[in-house]
């Protein structure tokens, strides 16, 4: 896509400036950690005083007086800088978009909810006369000449009907462009549409857009990107980047997963540009990518040729970013759209949901990368979509069985309780955005789907109670980019309005401690690697203020985070 850059290097003086300082340590001979408690997530073995570290992993655990009895362990360094704190498994995130980020961090945030960001701190606008004058307030502070104007967060059950000829009646001299809080649609002025070129006749050839409101999303609004590509020069782009680094950083995450890759059309320069960006920094952080199929499908590939896409980019594995045996299908339109497929009785304003593609076409990419081998994640929001995905699972299985094969439901913003236990027979797991809860069950509530269905979006209780393995993830920015936050929410239910609803979907702290940890590295796939602290695995550990079993689930989002210890490495948060 024309709207990538086709050369990385004149980013390179800029990626430098911001590196990571890694402070060396005698990993050649090893390094005992010792601290206040080392939370193991391991029922072997739940807490520890001590862990040694060589080469990257973890030799041993176990109280310090018996590590240093160890003849093995006896020429190892000591390292006490964590004597006041608390060590847990380094966070993995599962559901991540690095490029989201790194293109929507270029510009202010203006949502319901609040946000603090590296670039800085955003408050929410609960109410349409909040929005729009901090809107304008937005608008006029100064900015490069040549650019729009962009806001992400807009919603209109919050913000009110804010579309085209509104944006004209306030800011009839400047192009302003609102990026929809769900990521997935974009409303533009006339000035914006001038700026990007547009005509009625470009649109009309467009199925998700209406010219006449200046509203462009799902396949619209990809329409759009090839017309913007400002958001993807290199020193804008990487600097995006390491807003997204600097996030999970201070989230405590040493692992994510990307859950898209090429989700603006250009995979492999997407690829280079996320690669450059972790390895020139040195971040601590490791990134699993993941192919998309509405990637492959716009860009006319079938499966058999993504697949050999794919291999190839699997020749550019890092020990940093890496592409896995992972992909990506898309059920149903965003939940912060309204798009979610909805099965009866539907949507209570009437509206309708959205499949992504049709659902024969989907199978058939399913059932490709199904008999290939590969785990298979699913974009699944509502029932009807839950609905479809199980009778996806049980045609694959049917036609060619595979044992653990862990597909996962992703999002998981509401299905019934009769799905879950489906799913749970099949084998499928599910990978959850709690936020969803948080800052949309009261209005949607009222608006959408009832109090009863609203209260159990995102049912992770059931989940615990039945024994489906889940985890929790951000989909960064659908949710806050830490981990601690998602555990709160799903432990707490409580809502953006400070409502506690759907308190029988509450999960123990443990169950969300273990679902950004050990239970997150299972659905990945890496539970051999990474996820707990045991001798064998990548010393990737989170460095924590505050122990969260004492603080308790009321008190995991305001736990203090020092910092990362990445491949043995400690790595504290800066200012």
């Amino acid at each position: 896509m024309s709207a990538w850059p086709n050369q990385l290097h004149r980013c390179t003086a800029f990626c430098l400036l911001l590196c990571f300082t890694l402070p060396a340590i005698a990993t050649d001979r090893g390094v005992i950690f010792t601290a206040e408690s080392v939370i193991t997530m391991d029922p072997g073995q739940p807490r520890a005083e001590a862990v040694a570290v060589q080469d990257g992993r973890i030799v041993a655990t176990g109280d310090l007086k018996a590590l240093r009895a160890q003849q093995a362990l006896a020429g190892f360094a000591l390292d006490e800088r964590f004597a006041n704190k608390v060590l847990m498994p380094g966070f993995i995130d599962p559901h991540v978009h690095p490029s989201l980020p790194a293109v929507l961090t270029q510009f202010p945030f203006l949502a319901p909810d609040d946000w603090a960001l590296p670039t800085g701190n955003y408050p929410g606008a609960l109410t349409p006369e909040a929005f729009e004058q901090r809107l304008r307030e937005l608008v006029n502070e100064p900015r490069q000449a040549d650019m729009p104007f962009i806001a992400w967060g807009y919603h209109p059950l919050w913000h009110g009907p804010v579309y085209r000829q509104t944006l004209n009646d306030w800011f009839p001299d400047q192009p302003v462009m609102l990026w929809h809080r769900s990521f997935h649609e974009l409303i533009l002025n006339d000035q914006a549409i001038a700026f990007l070129g547009l005509t009625q006749a470009d649109v009309d050839s467009l199925h998700e857009a209406d010219w006449q409101r200046g509203h462009f999303w799902e396949n619209g609004l990809k329409a759009l990107v090839p017309r913007m590509g400002f958001l993807f020069d290199p020193a804008r782009f990487m600097g995006g980047m390491h807003n997204f680094i600097a996030m999970a950083h201070r989230g405590g995450v040493t692992t994510a997963l990307d859950m898209g890759t090429g989700i603006f059309g250009n995979p492999e320069q997407e690829l280079a540009m996320v690669r450059q960006a972790v390895e020139s920094s040195d971040a601590p952080l490791r990134i699993i990518m993941t192919p998309i199929v509405t990637d492959f499908l716009a860009r006319g590939k079938t499966p058999a040729e993504a697949e050999a896409e794919i291999d190839k980019w699997r020749e550019g594995n890092s020990q940093r970013v890496l592409i896995d045996r992972h992909f990506k299908i898309m059920m149903d339109g965003a939940i912060f759209s309204g798009l979610a497929q909805m099965g009866p009785p539907g949507y209570l304003d009437g509206h309708k949901g959205q499949w992504m593609a049709p659902l024969e076409t989907t199978t058939a990419w399913a059932r490709h990368f199904w008999r290939a081998g590969y785990k298979i994640h699913a974009h699944a929001n509502g029932d009807a979509s839950a609905a479809a995905l199980i009778e996806m699972l049980t045609t694959l299985q049917r036609e060619h069985p595979r044992p653990d094969h862990r597909l996962t439901l992703e999002h998981f913003a509401y299905a019934t309780e009769e799905q879950l236990r489906q799913l749970n027979a099949l084998g499928g797991v599910v990978s959850a955005n709690p936020y969803y809860h948080y800052i949309l069950s009261d209005l949607y509530g009222e608006a959408w789907l009832g109090p009863d269905r609203s209260a159990q979006m995102v049912r992770l209780g059931s989940a615990e109670r039945m024994g489906v393995p889940f985890a929790l993830h951000s989909d960064a920015p659908m949710a806050p980019l830490e981990p601690l936050t998602l555990a709160w929410t799903a432990s707490n239910r409580q809502t953006i309005n400070g409502n506690s609803t759907g308190q029988t979907q509450r999960v123990s702290l443990d169950a969300a401690l273990r679902a950004i940890t050990i239970d997150a590295a299972w659905i990945m796939g890496w539970e051999d690697e990474i996820g707990s602290i045991r001798a064998g695995k990548r010393a990737d550990f989170t460095v924590l203020e505050a122990d969260p079993y004492e603080t308790g689930a009321e008190g995991l989002r305001d736990i203090a985070i020092w910092g990362t210890v990445f491949e043995g490495r400690p790595a504290p948060l800066k200012p």
